[in-house]
């Protein structure tokens, strides 16, 4: 029997029983019209299926519903996209200290300070339009022709004149270009892993879904419907339109990306912090010493020149400089080990992470499936090796590896004939499950190819999601037929009145039907996808092949199949418990294949769907997200939510994502990692990071390369503003004490000059410490300038102060005033030298091995070193900067008051241990 199509009626599943419906006017649309029949849905958007809309109806639904296409973003003002970058304190202050240093004459400084807040907006403006790119990106995938039926003849027409209504005609490896209802289905898979993370094709039907039922239903679960941009990977579909453009699943991951809003990441609220307390530091300082000075009497222009400088000294306008510098060496590290930056400052908030969200399939996974287990004559094989290559075996846990194995061809032969897939050199043709099946026979000692030349098919039943099975027909030598069928274990159960043992073939009865429900439960139950092979053997051909057609089979094996983890994911897991960081499984796969994953790779906590969120207030989700290491069949708004309830609970929440689904989640995440290899370009233009590799293991080495590059931002912001408190504090205590200043506004702005320049860009490339992945992750409340830190440089800097300003007042005693002047100034230039080297660690020696792996600061305060003993000892720069020579005595005398720095970090890290020994002490009595 056939269909109208001329379709085998077994191959085809169909609803073309609605009436046409003069359309009046334009129906209400399909809502959830994978809850209803197919004849409901066509009536409801009154359309006969086997007519289409007439033209007349097309255009009235597009004056109402409008396009079939994505809606563009209302777009800000370019010039006010630039002007946002300048909204920062820090920034201000150093467009402040740019016209200040001008107005003093320093035409360097106020140059470097513009030229490096000009680069930084210019960077930060091309970021701002990341999201519009995004949404072009989605643009770009819309399908542009579709073939539709209407006024009852098929037609091609661009896809954005799609309405509610259309029917619309797909084969194998079309694309969807919208939402719709089916109506016809021939043996129907799609691929929708960029919109669900499903990684198998989806077998899709007719029948209603949880018509009874009025909770959501995912969407990974609506096998009545096809997507927008999913793609058929086999078979034949009709369907009816029920939502275009904005409307359909895609639309509103669009739309969450149009309204979506980055969070700040953790390196901008702190510089944000540290511009409101250098503002305030400044302005203080500046005061101060202009009242000290005027009480003093000194001259108002003297005071105003002193002062301008002293503002300047008190603002590290070298940090945007460092900070590009330390942030685009990270970058271009993190190139070169499979991670490419968008966006500067992700890296930084990469290494502030305390929860990485990972997507499944291909990051966790290798996304090749993989045959892992095979059960036959009684007995359970593991099978070695991983993805489409062929080098591996099949072994009897704990036999001896160096037996001979068993001969297991007969087991595996149904798998590799009844397969459409082809391997080509560790690639394939086909479905990705059946290609596993094909490595797994080759591992037994069958060659699919060979054999299939040897035993040619004359017929088959293709799968069908409805009967769950395959079976293929071949000739063999003899002249009869061989039958051989895989499929689902149950329903072969069914059709098979044999199994294949150790006593070979035997009957089916239910002892043996017990041990096989056993075994598939078994290995369901460990995550795996569970086929069954039988064959049969038949005295010449069928005269048509069917289901009937089909004899008594033969129960021959089982197999269980997995996306195994990468390997290099075990280690990088392990290395994130370590570092304190919580990894999430997020992925569109069933709860069982994906706890089974996780328990592979270790990840800990509670399993719930995305039919368990959306029973959830966002308030519930916060509560228990700490808790809940794997999220199991979810939507792409479920992503957002969790993302959000994580940033809730005070996270750095990293996100990873291929697919558009992912896209909205991605955005959201305070640093979104797209994969470069399977990623989409939604994904990746909504991203902050692309893996080339789409490797987990190398977000794991971004996170240590982040850690790395905060670490340096510290060491610099406090070298600096050691030197900057030492400054101040220097002069207010001359002033003070009525001494004269030690340094002059010229000095003032050298010390500037060569302080923000190598020394500290030499910090900027520090390589990281080897404990930087054994802590936990910082408080993401935490400031810069803590107050451990703060303590540090202020002592750091009362230390310089008391040196310079003590040798001054001493040496005034038996040296000229020139003389003492320049031992002050140099003493003051080499207390940096020193302060570079305690800035380095927080805690821990100050003159271990690490000192000595950065070859570029020695050089750098070597050179400095250099320059200074020039700026003293050359007769035209003591003319430049008010110096006289000194002699080795005197040099030795500044520089082991220099060197007391290095003394007083000591004395206070010892105080500091201490102080935490005597805690610890106390609390365990």
């Amino acid at each position: 029997m056939t269909t109208l199509d001329g379709k085998p009626a077994s191959k085809v599943a169909r609803a073309d029983t609605a009436t046409e419906v003069p359309a009046t006017e334009v129906p209400t649309g399909g809502q959830d019209a994978y809850r209803q029949a197919p004849a409901q849905v066509a009536a409801r958007l009154g359309v006969a299926p086997g007519m289409g809309l007439s033209a007349g109806q097309a255009s009235e639904r597009t004056a109402v519903w409008g396009a079939n296409r994505l809606s563009e973003p209302a777009r800000r003002p370019e010039w006010l996209k630039f002007l946002d970058q300048f909204r920062n304190w820090l920034i201000v202050i150093l467009l402040i200290a740019a016209v200040v240093a001008g107005a003093i004459g320093d035409i360097r400084d106020a140059v470097v300070i513009t030229v490096v807040l000009q680069v930084n907006a210019v960077l930060g403006y091309w970021q701002e339009r990341r999201a519009e790119r995004s949404l072009e990106a989605l643009r770009r995938m819309l399908v542009p022709m579709a073939k539709v039926r209407r006024d009852g003849t098929e037609q091609v027409v661009r896809a954005q004149l799609l309405v509610p209504g259309d029917v619309v005609l797909l084969e194998a490896g079309d694309r969807v270009p919208a939402d719709g209802r089916l109506t016809v289905a021939e043996t129907v898979e799609v691929d929708e892993a960029a919109l669900t993370g499903e990684s198998q094709p989806v077998a899709k039907g007719l029948t209603a879904v949880d018509h009874t039922s009025t909770a959501p239903v995912p969407l990974a679960e609506r096998t009545s419907m096809l997507f927008m941009n999913t793609a058929l990977t086999r078979g034949r579909a009709q369907m009816i339109v029920t939502a275009t453009g904005m409307r359909t699943e895609v639309g509103a991951i669009a739309e969450a990306l149009r309204t979506g809003t980055e969070p700040p990441s953790p390196l901008q609220v702190q510089l944000d912090s540290l511009g409101r307390r250098l503002a305030l530091l400044s302005g203080v300082a500046v005061v101060a010493y202009a009242l000290s000075a005027w009480v003093r009497g000194e001259p108002l222009s003297d005071i105003a020149l002193q002062a301008v400088a002293l503002a300047v000294a008190a603002i590290p306008e070298g940090l945007p400089a460092v900070l590009a510098l330390t942030l685009a060496l990270g970058v271009h590290r993190m190139a070169r080990r499979g991670a490419i930056v968008k966006r500067l400052a992700s890296v930084e908030s990469l290494g502030a992470a305390t929860v990485v969200c990972s997507d499944k399939t291909g990051t966790l996974t290798l996304n090749e499936m993989t045959a892992r287990t095979l059960w036959t004559r009684g007995r359970l094989y593991d099978v070695t090796g991983e993805g489409y290559g062929t080098t591996g075996a099949l072994r009897r846990p704990g036999a001896d590896h160096t037996s001979p194995p068993d001969d297991l061809r007969d087991a595996v032969l149904p798998f590799a004939l009844c397969n459409d897939a082809r391997l080509t050199d560790g690639y394939f043709i086909g479905d990705p499950t059946e290609a596993a099946l094909v490595v797994l026979a080759a591992k037994a000692g069958v060659d699919a190819d060979w054999t299939r030349t040897e035993l040619p098919r004359v017929g088959e039943l293709p799968f069908d999601g409805a009967t769950k099975y395959m079976a293929t027909f071949h000739t063999e030598p003899d002249g009869r037929t061989r039958v051989h069928v895989k499929g689902a274990v149950d329903v072969l159960l069914g059709m098979c009145t044999d199994v294949l043992t150790q006593d070979g073939v035997r009957a089916l009865d239910e002892g043996h039907r017990d041990e096989v429900r056993a075994v598939t439960a078994r290995l369901g139950g460990a995550g795996l996808r569970v086929l069954g092979a039988a064959t049969a053997l038949m005295d010449g051909m069928p005269s048509a092949f069917t289901p009937a057609a089909l004899p008594g089979l033969t129960l021959v094996s089982i197999a269980g199949i997995a996306d195994p983890p990468r390997p290099q994911a075990r280690d990088a897991m392990a290395l994130c418990r370590t570092a304190g960081v919580a990894v999430k499984m997020i992925t569109g796969d069933h709860a069982d294949t994906a706890a089974a994953i996780a328990r592979e790779l270790d990840i800990a906590g509670d399993v719930i769907t995305g039919a368990e969120l959306d029973r959830m207030t966002e308030e519930q989700l916060a509560e228990r997200v700490d808790d809940i290491g794997v999220f199991a069949r979810v939507a792409p708004e479920h992503k957002v939510v969790i993302v959000r309830a994580l940033t809730n609970r005070g996270h750095i929440v990293a996100m990873t994502g291929d697919g558009v689904n992912d896209a909205a989640a991605l955005k959201a995440a305070h640093i979104g990692v797209a994969m470069g290899i399977t990623g989409t370009d939604v994904a990746k233009e909504a991203a902050d990071m692309v893996l080339t590799d789409d490797d987990f293991s190398t977000i794991v080495r971004a996170v240590r390369e982040g850690r790395a590059i905060y670490a340096n931002i510290v060491k610099f912001v406090r070298f600096q503003l050691a030197t900057n408190i030492g400054a101040i504090l220097t002069l207010l205590s001359a002033s003070l004490a009525g001494l004269p200043s030690p340094l002059t506004a010229a000095q003032l702005l050298w010390i500037n000059i060569i302080m923000d320049g190598p020394p500290a860009m030499a910090l900027a490339v520090d390589p990281a410490r080897d404990d930087v992945m054994r802590h936990p992750p910082r408080d993401p409340g935490e400031r810069i300038l803590d107050a451990r830190r703060l303590l540090a440089i202020g002592w750091a800097g009362a230390v310089m102060a008391a040196g310079t300003v003590t040798l001054l007042a001493v040496a005034r005693s038996y040296v000229a005033p020139d003389t003492a002047l320049t031992m002050a100034f140099t003493t003051f230039v080499l207390f940096q030298l020193f302060n570079a080297l305690s800035a380095r660690t927080d805690d821990g020696p100050l003159l271990g091995r690490y000192q000595f792996r950065n070859r570029a600061l020695w050089l750098c305060l070597a050179g400095v070193l250099a320059v200074q003993v020039a700026v003293v000892q050359l007769p035209w720069a003591g003319t430049v900067f008010g110096t006289v020579p000194l002699t080795v005595t005197q040099w030795a005398l500044c520089l082991g008051t220099a060197s007391t720095v290095l003394l007083a970090e000591y004395v206070l890290r010892a105080a500091r241990s201490a102080l935490r020994d005597h805690r610890c002490h106390t609390m365990a009595r």
